[in-house]
């Protein structure tokens, strides 16, 4: 049986979304049951013999600053549902609450694997190859190291390898150009360590890639500051949604366009459907010693319902040991990067 905690009041609609959303989850897993956290009044709709409530009296809101969520809201849904995965009632704990409230408890509950310094928001973006594009950080770590991104690429490695059964997934570090003298001091210090892991066979490094890589579908895996990746998120999402609304527009403006609206018809749902963000809802906070997913906090039912999945596949195909596995396998070459790292810092 596979359990889920689900914070039930988190992100901008609460258990108008959580709720449907989750009973829907259930219909489909038959295996599976969902810890729903949150105030019992509030949840007392859902009734399901795989569905049990543990009660929170206080919800992290949108607004709420890291200090007032991790001191101050100790019994907030959000925190009781973590509470779960450290407790082991819970494989995974999911939430569309706050997402600097959510790194900042998961990591307080939680703590790091060995070898990580900071976890990770780790999701995938639509290609052209049909597929999609794992992309890390989304916005936990704006500041990040040359190591910092050495560890994501390392997450993201093991992440990919579960989802697409591939032992060596492409890596590529996201920059203004592709090459090696393109970029930052701190860009071109981790292209360095990542070429060092590429020549040791610890990393597949495909080298620099820009942005458009993305959404060609050139690696497997791209590498980037938080702050870069959740620009390029926030973005893809707009541009979908931009795609699709103006093609149903130009659809109805005449007759002739009405009519080859009908024969385009079957090819504009399935671009429809291939952009729509809601299918690849549910991020994955890497680095952490439990498996915590994160979504919009603007999520609907079907979208919320994507994360719940994302949380299921992740603890039934064992993702937190695999990414245990592959990063103590890694343990020398990040040791050795933290080592250099220390080696450059002045006193």
């Amino acid at each position: 049986m596979i359990v889920l905690a689900v914070d039930c009041m988190g992100g901008d609609h609460g258990p108008k979304v959580t709720l449907p959303a989750c009973q829907q989850f259930l219909e489909k897993h038959p295996d599976a049951k969902l810890l729903l956290v949150g105030q019992p009044e509030a949840l007392a709709s859902l009734s399901h013999p795989r569905a049990q409530v543990v009660a929170a009296s206080e919800v992290v809101s949108m607004d709420d600053s890291v200090e007032i969520a991790l001191r101050k809201k100790k019994d907030s849904s959000m925190r009781i549902a973590i509470q779960q995965v450290k407790d082991g009632a819970a494989q995974a704990a999911i939430s569309a609450g706050n997402t600097g409230a959510l790194m900042a408890i998961a990591r307080y509950l939680l703590k790091t694997l060995d070898g990580i310094e900071r976890p990770a928001i780790a999701t995938q973006m639509p290609n052209a190859k049909g597929g999609a594009t794992t992309v890390l950080d989304l916005g936990a770590n704006v500041d990040c190291t040359a190591e910092h991104l050495l560890q994501f690429a390392v997450m993201g490695s093991a992440l990919v390898s579960v989802l697409k059964n591939d032992d060596h997934p492409s890596v590529g570090l996201l920059n203004i150009g592709e090459e090696m003298i393109k970029g930052s001091d701190e860009i071109k210090r981790a292209g360095d360590l990542l070429r060092s892991a590429g020549r040791s066979n610890d990393l597949n490094f495909y080298g620099n890639v820009e942005g458009n890589d993305i959404f060609k579908g050139t690696v497997d895996i791209v590498v980037c500051d938080g702050f870069v990746g959740n620009v390029a998120l926030k973005t893809s999402e707009g541009l979908a949604g931009m795609i699709v609304s103006f093609l149903k527009e130009e659809f109805s403006r005449s007759i002739f366009t009405k009519i080859a609206a009908i024969f385009a018809y079957p090819v504009l749902k399935s671009l429809q459907k291939r952009m729509d963000h809601r299918r690849y809802n549910g991020a994955a906070l890497l680095g952490l010693r439990g498996l915590v997913f994160k979504s919009h906090g603007s999520a609907d039912a079907v979208a919320f319902e994507q994360a719940l999945e994302r949380a299921y596949d992740a603890a039934s195909r064992q993702l937190l040991s695999r990414v245990q596995a592959r990063i103590s396998q890694a343990a020398p070459l990040l040791t050795a990067s933290a080592v250099g790292a220390g080696a450059e810092t002045p006193a």
